[in-house]
């Protein structure tokens, strides 16, 4: 063994090479194992790892690896529920393999305003890039990722070509959407949110259910992603007779809706039946609390980050992760009654 150091609270790589009588070298190919290294030599730096309790830094790992140890995140809001989640899910999941996270958001799909918020990330050095394709900025922002880095995209609807972890919130639309007209309602009202693209999943779920049950289908009402945009759809919906379940596009949606409708002097869900959708945390405190599909996004972002390890360390060929959001059904949705005429 090699001579004695002094203890230190931060034990170095050099430190370890001292301890084992070998040189820094030997230790980062035994860390790495990009190299052989005779069995005698590994047990020496093994045990001199253990005698030290040291633990590579980021940086040491970059430098011992020459690979970074930081993963970019690229999107269009981080204050939004979903968006929050699901960065936290990532943030988990890359400590816990000893990376860390940086966090670009992309303000709008403008080409300028993506192209600047790509050159500010990749002026770092990336091991991989995780893109919340939730919304057309991020849609924007995953074509822009050059082809040699290792990217993965999160979302709720499927696309080929990319490594992409979903949410199927088609099928979650369209099991909400039939739970509604197996109560009894003759349609289903839909208030989307601002899609990624022309249409979302959300939105086709619930379309295709009211076809496999040869219902009415409804206009389509666009709502913002403020939930004050839904308290006018709300007061809208109340003027119509055949509005007796409303399906929104989020849960804030459906929380501005309900307040509509209340405004205007309907219960719910005694004259009007109200899902959401992702089961934000005020769902079930509100009043009365809200029938919705649970959406697990912190573990989309967890598992996210497995396909963007998997590419990273060039192990697996999976290129695809689903998980369908649960249905919580609580009091805001009931069988209908007849509603008297405007």
């Amino acid at each position: 063994m090699g001579r004695a150091i002094k203890n230190s609270k931060n034990p170095t790589i050099t430190d370890v090479a001292e301890r084992a009588g070998v040189s820094v070298p030997t230790v980062s190919r035994v860390l790495t194992g990009a190299a052989r290294v005779s069995p005698a030599k590994r047990k020496l730096v093994e045990a001199a790892i253990a005698e030290l309790r040291y633990r590579p830094s980021a940086a040491a790992r970059v430098l011992v690896s020459r690979r970074s140890q930081t993963i970019a995140v690229i999107a269009g809001n981080t204050s939004r529920y979903g968006y929050a989640e699901t960065i936290r899910g990532i943030e988990v999941a890359a400590r816990a393999e000893g990376y860390t996270v940086m966090i670009t958001v992309v303000e709008n799909a403008d080409e300028d305003e993506v192209d600047r918020a790509i050159a500010a990330t990749l002026t770092q050095t990336l091991a991989g890039v995780v893109v919340l394709k939730f919304d057309p900025p991020g849609v924007a922002a995953l074509r822009k990722i050059p082809a040699d880095l290792p990217v993965v995209a999160l979302s709720g609807a499927r696309e080929t070509g990319i490594r992409q972890a979903v949410l199927d919130e088609a099928r979650a639309a369209e099991e909400l959407t039939e739970h509604l007209l197996g109560l009894g309602h003759a349609t289903v009202h839909h208030v989307r949110v601002p899609p990624s693209r022309r249409v979302d999943g959300r939105t086709s779920g619930w379309r295709r259910a009211l076809i496999a049950a040869q219902a009415p289908i409804p206009p389509v009402r666009d709502a913002t992603w403020l939930p004050r945009s839904g308290v006018a759809i709300g007061r809208d919906l109340a003027a119509d007779p055949s509005a007796t379940a409303v399906f929104c596009g989020n849960d804030e949606i459906a929380m501005g809706v309900m307040r509509g409708l209340a405004e205007a002097g309907l219960r719910v869900p005694e004259d009007v039946s109200v899902a959401g959708f992702d089961d934000h945390p005020l769902a079930e405190l509100w009043s009365p609390p809200l029938t919705t599909a649970r959406q697990d996004f912190a573990g989309l972002g967890g598992r996210g980050f497995q396909l963007l390890l998997q590419a990273i360390d060039g192990t697996g060929g999976r290129l695809y992760s689903s998980e369908r959001p649960r249905l919580v059904f609580r009091e805001s949705t009931a069988a209908p009654r007849v509603r008297d005429p405007r």
